[in-house]
């Protein structure tokens, strides 16, 4: 793959990297890649984090020990967030080169309340399943369990809450920082389009003072969100840098094998960490001063920890699984790239498949096995769904282009967001 730098053909060396330089300079702030191109590696990696996320929400079973949580210090909502943002911002910053601020900002705000009406959606089918289970079996630790017990003593308030995205029931909370981080996608797509370092850095110090001053959004009926937007938005600000140019600049950094041997290094250190918590025999083996520096390594404000974590498992991976790698295209990959390019619905549809994975578990009961065919179960319909809508989608764009000329949709670059 040739660069902006390779010299070309019949042209001196000497008048190429002039050229090169020169534009270097005219280049714009922001790079794209040509639309309608699609980057299979983010739908498999998307995919990937469904299914983990959907097994970390069963009850731990036997396939609960090849997510990611268990083996370092972030997990797969890391994965999701990031790639969200790379999406958004290849979708949108697309729209604001080629359209201005006004007519992306429309397109995202229509988005943002297309994932707004999935989230309402989703928690009023999720609250009718999961009363109608305490009911019927006459068993309100299903209520308590999932935390709509202020929901069946005040609903009207709590509905309103909902609304507000302030109560939101055991499983969902991924979704409502989706939807505030992509409220704020125009004025971070604004800033990298002038200034991408300068944007990210904006990002890293809202970050930083987030830490110093304990800001956080406030829960219903108490508490705070499990994910602080003003914390978690570092990843997604991040994931869009890298989607417009910011990973390419990174490009010699990320192929250095000095870069690969600290995150080989780093990684080994989660690892072993983690392997002390699974085993509490290994913990004297742990410094007790480190154990003051590193814990606790929280979610809620995605701790440094994790999000080291989580850039080294990203370097070795752009260094490992190139973009043109011919497994991309393999039958075997298949499901999960069709799950990551619906992303939105089959992370509804894991939610319902989560909490009645755990009450057949609690009612039927079961050994390693009923857990195992629970989870296998749950990955194969959502697999199903996403074949479903794939071949729907691809039926009713087949049936259009009969009828007008084509037109290139920007989603095609990044699938769903």
């Amino acid at each position: 793959m040739s660069s902006i730098a390779d010299p070309v053909a019949g042209t001196p060396l000497s008048d190429a990297k002039v050229d090169a330089k020169a534009a270097a300079a005219a280049a714009p702030a922001i790079a794209l890649p040509v639309a309608g191109e699609r980057e299979l590696r983010l739908d498999l990696f998307r995919g990937m984090a469904l299914w983990l996320i959907f097994i970390d929400h069963l009850p731990t079973n036997i396939l609960t020990w090849f997510t990611i949580r268990n083996y370092g210090f972030s997990d797969a909502t890391e994965i999701f967030i990031f790639i969200s943002g790379y999406t958004a911002a290849f979708v949108y910053g697309r729209a604001m080169l080629e359209a201005g601020f006004v007519v992306a900002t429309a397109r995202i705000m229509r988005r943002v309340w297309q994932i707004y009406v999935a989230h309402v959606f989703l928690f009023t089918i999720f609250l009718a399943e999961i009363s109608y289970v305490a009911t019927r079996f006459e068993n309100p630790l299903y209520s308590e369990e999932m935390g709509i017990m202020d929901f069946l003593k005040q609903p009207d308030v709590t509905i309103i809450q909902a609304l507000l995205l302030r109560f939101r029931p055991v499983n969902m909370d991924v979704l409502p920082l989706y939807i505030v981080l992509m409220l704020f996608l125009p004025v971070i797509l604004w800033l990298l389009k002038w200034r991408a370092d300068i944007g990210l850095a904006l990002s890293v110090l809202l970050y930083a003072l987030t830490w110093q001053f304990d800001w956080y959004l406030t829960a219903y009926p108490s508490g705070f969100w499990i994910f602080n937007p003003f914390a978690w938005q570092l990843l997604f600000v991040f994931g869009a840098w890298c989607a417009l140019g910011g990973a390419a600049r990174m490009s010699r950094i990320l192929s250095s094998p000095v870069t690969m041997w600290i995150c080989i290094v780093y990684l080994s250190f989660a690892f072993f960490v983690t392997l002390t918590w699974h085993i509490p025999q290994l913990s004297f083996l742990m410094p007790k001063r480190l154990e003051q520096w590193m814990y606790p390594i929280t979610k809620t404000d995605l701790d440094v920890l994790r999000f080291a974590h989580f850039l080294a498992l990203a370097a070795l991976t752009v260094r490992f699984l190139p973009r043109d790698w011919p497994g991309l295209k393999s039958r075997w990959l298949r499901p999960l790239i069709l799950c990551g390019q619906h992303s939105l619905e089959i992370f509804c549809l894991g939610v319902f498949l989560a909490f009645a994975g755990h009450f057949v578990l609690a009612e039927v009961g079961g050994g390693a096995l009923m857990h195992a065919l629970i989870s296998l179960a749950g990955i194969l319909i959502m697999w199903g769904v996403a074949w479903v809508i794939s071949w729907y989608k691809h039926s009713a764009d087949k049936g259009a282009s009969k009828t007008k000329k084509p037109v290139i949709n920007a989603d095609l670059a990044g699938g769903s967001v």
